[in-house]
């Protein structure tokens, strides 16, 4: 997987908001995008399409072929959130979760990057002691397309004692490796450290992972590998964070994990993520899928429209964005520096806000990055 595309043509941006919050915080990441782009001399095209529940009321499906036909010819896809009490019935055939998990399916996304940093200006806003969570930068690498959320099968039924249910944790080898590697080149332009988690003590997929984490390592003699039971892993993420550097999992394991070093952030709303596949695109990048990792979970329907909405993880994920797939990485620097610097002089949203903090709206927060740049 190559990390460093070069630009080399007009990319075109696959601009999919989805539902509630998640139109509100990619709109605000997208002017973010326009204006680096302009203060860089260069541009892009962004198209629009449906997902999720907007998708559902639309066309009845969560991710009408028109969306993924738009996803797999950008070279890049900038996703917002899916979901909401409206389609909230988990045994409804159609929900919005699946725009999001056929994307990530028929894309071939299978490594999720998850940066976690603590920004010095919020070490006081984390629930943690400043100096616990004081240099905490880590990326997490989630497998995506295994596991348990794809295994089959995944049923339930009426047996002679009663209901059941089954879902199936399952993994290939090849599926393993290339997470694995994708992690070990991370870790080389990083700090030079891997953290494999499995449960290798009970399940068997957890030994069958450890084997292959063992093998691929030995590949890479520069960067340190060590095995951590993800029981064990959850609670260093809280005893001492800063000494992870690349943490690679599978994908439930990842999926909490994540969501729990969220919190050494002082919030779900300024963590980003990268979902990344093995296919290039024109730019010479790779194929992408960006979005903030608070989906719509995080704000509940009356936050919708009232500005009170964190707009920086979506706008971090767009800095990943031109960094992985269209070439950009000084314009993804200067991001990051600009939300840094806004951070440092004092303003927040209300999710990050504390003594001193000057609170000031999701379109607004977005205004302040862009003058930062």
């Amino acid at each position: 997987m190559s990390m460093l595309p070069t630009a080399a043509h007009q990319p075109t941006i696959a601009v999919l908001p989805g539902d509630g919050i998640g139109v509100e915080v990619t709109e605000v990441g997208v002017r973010v995008v326009r204006a680096v782009a302009a203060r860089s001399d260069w541009s892009f095209h962004a198209r629009s399409g449906l997902v999720g529940g907007a998708a559902i009321d639309a066309a009845g499906l969560a991710l009408p072929q028109e969306t993924l036909d738009l996803a797999a010819g950008s070279d890049a896809v900038f996703f917002g959130a899916v979901g909401g009490p409206k389609w909230d019935n988990p045994s409804a055939p159609v929900r919005p979760e699946q725009g999001i998990l056929g994307l990530r399916k028929a894309l071939d996304l299978y490594a999720n990057l998850r940066p976690v940093k603590l920004s010095p200006a919020l070490l006081s806003q984390s629930v943690l002691k400043e100096e616990v969570v004081r240099g905490t930068d880590m990326v997490v690498v989630r497998e995506l397309t295994g596991g348990l959320y794809f295994g089959k099968p995944s049923r339930r039924w009426r047996g002679p004692t009663g209901w059941r249910a089954v879902d199936t944790l399952a993994y290939s080898e090849h599926e393993i490796e290339r997470v694995l590697r994708v992690s070990f080149e991370l870790a080389r332009g990083r700090r030079k450290k891997v953290t494999s988690v499995d449960k290798a003590n009970v399940l068997t997929t957890g030994r069958f992972w450890r084997e292959i984490a063992t093998r691929v390592g030995a590949e890479y003699p520069d960067v340190q590998l060590e095995h951590v039971l993800v029981d064990s892993a959850a609670m260093y993420l809280i005893r001492r964070p800063a000494t992870f550097d690349v943490m690679v999992t599978e994908n439930m394991f990842g999926d909490i994990l994540t969501d729990e070093a969220s919190v050494l952030a002082g919030s779900m709303g300024m963590l980003p993520s990268a979902s990344l596949g093995s296919g290039t695109n024109a730019c010479g990048g790779v194929q992408g899928l960006y979005e903030p990792i608070h989906g719509t979970a995080m704000y509940t329907p009356e936050v919708v429209g009232t500005g009170r909405a964190n707009p920086i993880a979506a706008i971090l994920s767009a800095a990943l964005m031109l960094r992985y797939s269209l070439g950009r990485p000084d314009d993804a620097a200067a991001i990051e520096a600009a939300v840094d610097r806004v951070l440092a002089a004092g303003y927040g949203t209300p999710d990050i806000a504390g003594p001193g903090t000057e609170v000031v709206t999701t379109d607004r927060m977005g205004d302040l990055i862009i003058e930062a740049l």
